[in-house]
């Protein structure tokens, strides 16, 4: 099998309650045609809850960029905005990144010119519906030969 080196996709927005679910069957689009299936649910939450802190936090003059890339092994999912205050983790109350963490391998903020970005990456094994072969289990005198031989009984004085 051959895995797609370095998928991407990359939108710029503006971050409103309208937009979020748009942002999301897009990037749930996406992850299908890369063959990540198992990937869509958790992705789109975390984007989900990335962008509601923007529209939550940053307010109406928000700028947004949301990429999500597939290098093979690893999916990573980042949303930049401009909003000048770093995010923090809060135990009580919205808990917007705690469920982010809950949902990802990683993940962590980063300060820019603009605002800041933040990421999660998510583990990815294999794509999901690349046709596989059953596995057939050896029968008659070819599972003999692979089979190893039975230890003799030790006889009863």
């Amino acid at each position: 099998m051959t895995v797609p080196l370095d998928q991407h996709y990359v939108v710029e927005l503006h971050a409103s309650p309208e937009r979020v679910p748009q942002i999301r069957r897009i990037v749930a689009a996406h992850l299908r045609h890369w063959k990540l299936e198992l990937q869509v649910e958790p992705v789109c939450r975390g984007i989900d809850e990335l962008l509601t802190n923007v529209v939550r936090h940053v307010g109406d003059d928000n700028r947004c960029v949301v990429e999500i890339r597939w290098a093979g092994r690893r999916l990573t999912a980042s949303v930049e905005d401009n909003g000048p205050r770093m995010p923090r983790l809060l135990t009580t109350g919205g808990g917007g990144l705690v469920r982010v963490g809950a949902l990802s391998d990683s993940w962590g903020t980063c300060a820019t010119a603009d605002g800041k970005v933040i990421w999660f990456t998510r583990s990815v094994l294999a794509p999901q519906n690349i046709p596989r072969q059953p596995w057939i289990p050896l029968t008659g005198t070819d599972a003999a030969q692979n089979q190893p031989a039975p230890m003799p009984v030790p006889a009863l004085v």
